[in-house]
């Protein structure tokens, strides 16, 4: 793999699912991380957790939490997400879980659904988010 360019951050952390292809778990540039998609991945045996929507959608959250931390950020600082949904039928419940994890945050937001995802998922979640500036 080349190097990152200058001002940019690569983020691996082993607390979330490794990236299983040629991406990063995220990448810090210019006070911001952007994420890669989250899917419920169970980092300690890269399995997929088989469960409904909202146990999917609380170990997509608990990956993207690990990503943000590793990358000097946190829930309260996300900009945006986008949300991606095997089924749109599902929006309520993953709404439901998603507004638990994120307790007062609020960021901006988009949902679609789609006609696949990895793995053949129910849900997945990316965001862009600030970078805590003592941790640049």
């Amino acid at each position: 793999m080349s190097s990152p360019a200058a001002g940019l951050r690569i983020v691996s952390t082993d607390k979330a699912p490794a990236a299983i292809g040629p991406y990063s778990q995220a990448v810090v540039a210019n006070g911001f991380v952007y994420t890669a998609g989250q899917i419920p991945f169970i980092p300690e045996t890269m399995a997929i957790l088989d469960g409904d929507i909202q146990q999917q959608t609380r170990q997509v959250l608990t990956n993207l939490k690990a990503v943000l931390e590793a990358s000097g950020s946190s829930f309260d600082r996300i900009i945006k997400t986008t949300v991606f949904l095997k089924d749109m039928g599902d929006f309520a419940k993953m709404n439901e879980t998603y507004a638990e994890m994120m307790g007062s945050a609020r960021p901006a937001r988009s949902a679609v659904e789609v006609a696949r995802l990895p793995r053949d998922v129910k849900v997945e979640i990316e965001c862009v988010a600030l970078v805590d500036p003592s941790k640049l």
